[in-house]
C-alpha cells in the first residue's frame, strides 16, 4: 500500500508527527517543513499509510525525474519508525526508481541492511556515505526541547571574530557563482551538480563575502532539506576566519526565518568540526546518511 500526502492538512500533520521523532526524522523533516513553505522543488511525500504511518518517503515528482544518470535529482529522503519492515515500502517502484542513478538520504543509519538488501535484489549497488550530523542549538531548544539540556553543552556566545569590512562585503550568491561552488563541493564537481547548485541559489537563502575583487570568497548554501550545504573558501582566503563569519551570518538569518538549522560534516574535517562546535551547533547521537546507488 502506498499513499500520497494531497493536501495541505496532510503535510502540516506529517510535519507534525516527524517533530516529535526527532534528531532520527530530521532529513526528512526538514524537507516537509519547506514542503509546507511552498514546495519550491516540487517534491512528493509517500507513506506506507495513513495516519498512523511506518514509513515515509520524500521524493520529486516523477516528471522530474527525466535523467536517469542525475542522482542529484533522483533523491529520496527516508524515516521509517520500523526500519525491519520498510522494506516491501522501499522495495515497490513506485516508491523508488531502482532502475535509476539515486540517492537516498536519512539520519537513521538503521535503514542501511534494508537499502543494501534491496538494492542487490534490484540489481543496483549502494555505497554508504557517513557523516556527523548536527543541529544548531536554537533549533533543538525550539523544535525538542525536551531531547536535551542544550546549555549545559552551551561553551561561548557563537559569534565569530570580527573581519575586515573594508576587505570584505558581505552579499548573497548569484547563479553564475554555481560552478565556483561546484568546483569546491566534494559532492559536486561534474555538469549534473553544478545544476542542482544553480537550483539551490536560485530557490534559497545564501550568504557569501565579496573580496576586493568583487567576487565570492567565501560562501554557505541550503539545499531543499533544508539543510545548510556546500560551504567553503577559496584557498588563498582560508585561515581568516570568513568561513565562522559567513555560517553564522547565514545561521542568524535561517533562525529569523523560522527554519529548522542544520547541518553535516565528514568525520575526518576537524576544522569544521570545531568551528561547529565555538557556534553551538550540538553534534546528535544519530549520523548523517546517504546512500548513492547505481545499477549494475
Amino acid at each position: 500500500m502506498m499513499f500520497a500526502m494531497h493536501s495541505a492538512q496532510m503535510l502540516q500533520t506529517l510535519e507534525k508527527s516527524l517533530r516529535t521523532s526527532l534528531p532520527e526524522s530530521l532529513k526528512v523533516y526538514g524537507t516537509v517543513f519547506h514542503m509546507n513553505q511552498g514546495n519550491p522543488f516540487k517534491l512528493k511525500a509517500l507513506v506506507d499509510k495513513w495516519p498512523d504511518f511506518n514509513t515515509v518517503v520524500i521524493r520529486p515528482q516523477t516528471q522530474e525525474m527525466t535523467d536517469d544518470f542525475d542522482h542529484y535529482t533522483n533523491s529520496y529522503q527516508i524515516y521509517s519508525k520500523d526500519p525491519k519492515n520498510s522494506q516491501e515500502f522501499l522495495g515497490s517502484p513506485e516508491v523508488i526508481n531502482w532502475k535509476q542513478h539515486l540517492q537516498i538520504q536519512s539520519s537513521q543509519s538503521s535503514l542501511d541492511e534494508v537499502i543494501q538488501n534491496l538494492a542487490a535484489s534490484k540489481s543496483s549497488q549502494a555505497k554508504l556515505t557517513q557523516c556527523f550530523l548536527y543541529m544548531m542549538a536554537e533549533t533543538i531548544k525550539k523544535l525538542a526541547p525536551s531531547m536535551m539540556d542544550v546549555d549545559k553543552l552551551l561553551t561561548s556566545s557563537g559569534k565569530p571574530k570580527a573581519i575586515d569590512q573594508e576587505m570584505f562585503k558581505l552579499s548573497s550568491l548569484d547563479v553564475t557563482h554555481a560552478a565556483m561552488v561546484n568546483k569546491s563541493w566534494h559532492f559536486g564537481g561534474n555538469e549534473r551538480s553544478e545544476r542542482f547548485i544553480q537550483r539551490c541559489i536560485q530557490t534559497f537563502p545564501t550568504t557569501c563575502l565579496l573580496g576586493p575583487e568583487g567576487t565570492p570568497v567565501s560562501w554557505c548554501l541550503m539545499d531543499y532539506t533544508g539543510e545548510m550545504r556546500m560551504a567553503g573558501t577559496l584557498p588563498e582566503y582560508r585561515n581568516l576566519g570568513l568561513i565562522s563569519y559567513v555560517i553564522y551570518t547565514q545561521t542568524q538569518s535561517l533562525n529569523k526565518l523560522g527554519f529548522p538549522i542544520y547541518s553535516h560534516t565528514d568525520k575526518s574535517n576537524k576544522i569544521m568540526q570545531s568551528l561547529s562546535h565555538r557556534q553551538n551547533h550540538i553534534p546528535m547521537a544519530c549520523s548523517w546518511n546517504q546512500w548513492h546507488c547505481v545499477p549494475l
